[in-house]
């Protein structure tokens, strides 16, 4: 598919709004997915040093 400009690129053929807004969807799950599993283990190894701190400590 061709397309004369950038700014038809954009509209996608009046579909854009859609388009952009799928793509911008799926790419926040995306980012979702990696940072989630990410931000729960490093509070997971932080929880796990506190506990083993604490429990050396007694």
């Amino acid at each position: 598919m061709s397309f004369a400009s950038w700014e038809d690129f954009l509209s996608m053929g009046q579909h854009g709004l859609y388009v952009w807004s799928a793509f911008g969807i799926s790419v926040l799950v995306l980012a979702l997915n990696l940072a989630l599993p990410m931000h729960a283990q490093r509070r997971y190894v932080k929880d796990e040093a506190r506990r083993l701190r604490r429990e050396a400590q007694v």
